[in-house]
C-alpha cells in the first residue's frame, strides 16, 4: 500500500500518515461562512484538500473516507444581509430572508467549487441543523468546570486548558499582549472567548439553559466533527488564518468536553493566496470571486492549474501569465487526446497511474511536483519519437496512465476531450490533413506550391497548428481555435 507522509502542523513535522482505523479514514475541513461569493482565496483549501480526498480514496477505497465540510450559516454577516433586505421593504421574516440568503449562497458556492472540478464532500453540515449538539457540549463544558456563564453569555474558561497554545505555538500571556481580544466585563480572562451569546429579539436565536441565543463560532467545528467523525479522527484541515484562533479554541473545548478522545490527529494548514504578488484587498483592485473569473471565460480547470502549480504551504500568487501558462498547457493535453478515438469512443481501460506522479502526490500532497511531472509526460505522448516507436497497444496503455492520473488531481481530461472534439470534429481535421497531403502532392508534381501555402496559413488563421513531415500530415487544435473559420474552409 502507498505510504503517505503528510506535515502535521501540530508536531511541526512530516510524518507517516496511519490512520485510525483504514478502513473509516476521517477528514474534517473548515467550510465557508454563506453570506456572499466565494472570493478566490476561498477556493485553495477547497481545492487543497479535494486533492488529498481523493489520495485517501486511492489508497484506502472509495467507500473508506470520510470527508465532512461545514457550512456556517449562523454569522452577523448574514443576519446584516438579511436585515438590509428587510429594511429595503421586504415583507418576509428575518427567518425566512437568512434562510432564502443561506440556499441561495451555498447555491454559488457548489456552483463555483464544482467548476474547479471539486468532489463534493462526504457531508456538509449546516450549523444551524446542529445547535442542539453545540448547546449538549456548551452544557458539558460547564459542568466539568471549562465554562461559565455571565450574563446570558458562555465562555470557555482558556486556562483550564493546560494545552492551550501548542498549534499555534504561543503562550496564553504572549497572546493577550500580541493579540486584539474583546475585553468585556463579562470575562474572567480577557482570552476567554464565547460558546454562546444571547440574541435581541430581531435576530435568529434558539432556546437554551442560558436564555435565547445562538452559538459562538469555535464550537459549530468541534460539535459537528465529533457527532459525524467521532471523538477521535484522522485530519483537520483549513486555511493558515484559522490556526489561531479557530483552530486552537476547537482544540481546546474539545479535548476539555471528551478528554478521552483524541479530536484530531493530524492538523494541515494551506498558506495564504496572493494577486499579482499582493494580498487580495478591495482597496487595492485586485480582490475578486471565483465565480468573477469564470464570467471572464477563465475556465476551472485552468483555475485549477495554477493552484496546485504551487505546494500547499507555500504562499500562492494567482497572476494572469500563470493563468495564460496554465490554459496553454492543458490544451496542449486535450488537443492530442480528442482526436483519439479509441480514448473517447470507449470505457477506459484502467492501467493504473504514474508512480513518479503518486509519488509526489504521496509525499506530502506535492502538487507542483505532480504537475510537472504530468506536463513531462505530455511531452512524450505528444508524437515524441520514442512514443511514435511504440506499437498502438503501448501508445494507448501510456495515454490511459496520463488520463487516470491526471484525474487523481482533480483534472477530467477525457471529457474535456470530448467537448473538444466537438467543437472541432475529428473527421474534419481528417479532412483538411487528407487536402494537405492532396495539395502537397500537387505541387510537388507541378512545382507550384501557392494553393498549398494559401490552405496552410488559412487553416493555421483558424487556429490550427501544422505540422507537416516528410511522411505524415497533422493539425492541432490551439487554444484561439475558431470553428467558424475551418467551416468556412469546406
Amino acid at each position: 500500500m502507498t505510504t503517505i507522509r503528510l506535515t502535521n502542523t501540530k508536531t511541526r513535522t512530516k510524518e507517516d500518515f496511519v490512520p485510525i482505523d483504514p478502513t473509516n479514514v476521517r477528514m474534517y475541513v473548515c467550510g465557508p461562512t454563506v453570506y456572499d461569493r466565494a472570493h478566490l482565496g476561498n477556493a485553495r483549501p477547497v481545492i487543497v484538500f479535494d486533492v488529498l480526498f481523493r489520495l485517501l480514496r486511492h489508497v484506502y477505497g472509495a467507500d473508506h473516507v470520510t470527508y465532512v465540510r461545514n457550512f456556517t450559516d449562523v454569522d452577523d454577516k448574514i443576519n446584516a444581509e438579511a436585515q438590509r433586505r428587510k429594511g429595503l421593504g421586504d415583507p418576509r421574516s428575518l427567518e425566512e430572508l437568512i434562510r432564502e440568503r443561506t440556499e441561495e449562497t451555498i447555491r454559488w458556492y457548489h456552483e463555483d467549487m464544482d467548476a474547479l472540478g471539486a468532489l463534493r464532500p462526504t457531508e456538509e453540515p449546516r450549523a444551524t441543523e446542529w445547535i442542539g449538539a453545540m448547546i449538549t457540549m456548551t452544557q458539558d463544558l460547564i459542568d466539568k468546570g471549562h465554562a461559565y456563564e455571565k450574563a446570558g453569555h458562555v465562555l470557555f474558561r482558556v486556562r483550564s486548558y493546560t494545552g492551550y497554545g501548542k498549534l499555534s505555538g504561543r503562550s496564553v500571556d504572549d497572546m493577550i499582549a500580541g493579540a486584539r481580544v474583546e475585553v468585556a466585563p463579562f470575562k474572567e480572562d480577557p482570552m476567554d472567548f464565547v460558546l454562546w451569546k444571547p440574541s435581541t429579539d430581531d435576530l435568529p436565536g434558539w432556546d437554551s439553559p442560558w436564555g435565547r441565543g445562538r452559538p459562538g463560532w469555535h464550537i459549530e467545528c468541534s460539535a459537528m466533527s465529533r457527532e459525524l467523525l467521532g471523538e477521535s479522527f484522522d485530519i483537520h484541515g483549513g486555511g493558515i488564518d484559522l490556526q489561531f484562533p479557530h483552530h486552537e479554541n476547537e482544540i481546546a473545548q474539545s479535548m476539555c468536553a471528551h478528554p478521552e478522545g483524541g479530536f484530531a490527529k493530524v492538523w494541515m494548514h494551506n498558506e495564504m493566496l496572493q494577486v499579482e504578488g499582493k494580498k487580495m484587498s478591495k482597496s487595492l483592485g485586485n480582490f475578486f470571486t471565483v465565480r468573477d473569473l469564470l464570467d471572464k471565460e477563465i475556465p476551472g480547470d485552468v483555475i485549477r492549474f495554477v493552484f496546485l502549480s504551487t505546494h500547499y504551504s507555500k504562499p500562492m500568487d494567482w497572476t494572469e501569465e500563470k493563468a495564460k501558462a496554465a490554459r496553454n498547457e492543458i490544451a496542449r493535453w486535450v488537443g492530442m487526446l480528442a482526436i483519439r478515438h479509441d480514448l473517447l469512443d470507449k470505457p477506459l481501460e484502467d492501467h493504473g497511474l504514474d508512480n513518479e506522479m503518486l509519488e509526489a502526490l504521496s509525499d506530502d500532497l506535492n502538487t507542483s511536483l505532480a504537475i510537472s511531472r504530468l506536463m513531462r509526460t505530455a511531452r512524450f505522448l505528444d508524437n515524441s519519437p520514442e512514443f511514435m516507436s511504440l506499437d498502438d497497444r503501448a501508445q494507448y496503455r501510456e495515454e490511459c496512465i496520463f488520463i487516470a492520473s491526471a484525474r487523481l488531481l482533480g483534472f477530467d481530461l477525457l471529457e474535456l476531450a470530448k467537448k473538444e472534439r466537438a467543437r472541432a470534429p475529428v473527421k474534419d481535421l481528417g479532412y483538411f490533413e487528407l487536402r494537405l497531403v492532396q495539395e502537397r502532392i500537387t505541387a510537388r508534381e507541378t512545382g507550384d506550391f501557392a494553393v498549398l501555402d494559401a490552405l496552410k496559413s488559412a487553416l493555421v488563421s483558424a487556429g490550427l497548428e501544422v505540422r507537416m513531415s516528410k511522411d505524415a500530415v497533422e493539425l492541432k487544435v490551439t487554444p484561439v481555435f475558431d470553428p467558424a473559420k475551418l467551416e468556412a474552409l469546406k
